[in-house]
């Protein structure tokens, strides 16, 4: 009886909120938030006494291409049992969603596929299934022409840009919040300059409360990351923002060995860096 949406469609429930599921059939159940995210915008919730539901098999977000067609199910504008149609249009776009900037905690950072198929309010949580009816990602947010990103909750409509959390990541994330009530985030172990205006995502001088900026004996540290450094690149692949690089840090598991292309007093540099874990919220 689990069920994998988004963290912002059942938070307005807030702690011990109601939460009611409509399944395509028109049946309702009373359902529990098993574990939620705020971070990665996933949530799980369970249904009970509920009899022959059947899940859809889920795909592999890496092996996805750009041009794949792809449907995505949902009820937009509460139109229940809608499917659109489109193909995926970009992998890896690095989306934030939620929240308020310089509050960390509640903004979500998204690794994205973009999808031209049209994603509305409504969508949010919502499966976007490739040819096979593989569950390649979860319907999530979309770029609007009046205000940049809307997280689903708005009433902006779909000009063609949806953004979907990879399955793989979902995947991850679900199981966390299954087994253990909340989700590992990995990290690199420093704080980001977020004044920061130029190219990359430069390290900080200071820390929170006048502390290191890098942690000591954290990831970075052991790095051998300093403050100052602007981080360029992740494994060959630009960064040109905190964001971007926060995003890109989500996208794998705690454990896993990133590749650095740091810039310290003009010179660029390689740098082996491996995941640290903290605990979501």
């Amino acid at each position: 009886g689990h069920i994998l949406t988004n963290n912002h469609v059942v938070e307005p429930a807030g702690t011990g909120g109601a939460i009611t599921v409509t399944f395509s059939g028109g049946e309702t159940a009373k359902a529990e938030v098993i574990g939620r995210d705020a971070g990665y915008d996933l949530a799980v919730v369970k249904v009970s006494g509920v009899r022959g539901l059947k899940p859809l098999h889920l795909g592999n977000s890496e092996n996805v291409q750009v041009g794949d067609p792809v449907v995505a199910i949902g009820a937009p504008f509460d139109l229940a049992n809608t499917v659109t149609s489109g193909i995926i249009s970009a992998k890896e776009r690095p989306i934030t969603a939620g929240g308020e900037k310089g509050d960390g905690s509640d903004i979500s950072y998204v690794d994205a596929l973009q999808t031209d198929a049209p994603i509305n309010p409504g969508n949010s949580g919502g499966p976007l299934v490739d040819s096979k009816a593989r569950v390649i990602g979860i319907n999530s947010a979309i770029r609007s022409a009046d205000d940049g990103s809307d997280p689903g909750g708005g009433q902006a409509g779909s000009i063609g840009l949806g953004f979907a959390i990879p399955i793989n990541q979902g995947k991850r994330v679900a199981e966390e919040l299954i087994n253990f009530g909340r989700a590992t985030h990995p990290v690199i172990g420093v704080t980001l300059d977020t004044e920061f205006t130029g190219d990359g995502a430069r390290i900080a001088d200071k820390g929170k409360n006048d502390g290191p900026a890098v942690n000591r004996n954290g990831p970075g540290d052991k790095a051998g990351l300093k403050p100052g450094d602007v981080i360029t690149e992740v494994d060959g692949h630009p960064v040109h923002s905190s964001d971007e690089l926060i995003v890109k840090v989500r996208a794998h598991r705690p454990k896993d060995r990133l590749e650095l292309t740091v810039e310290r007093g003009g010179a660029d540099r390689e740098v082996t860096l491996v995941l640290g874990s903290a605990g979501g919220n």
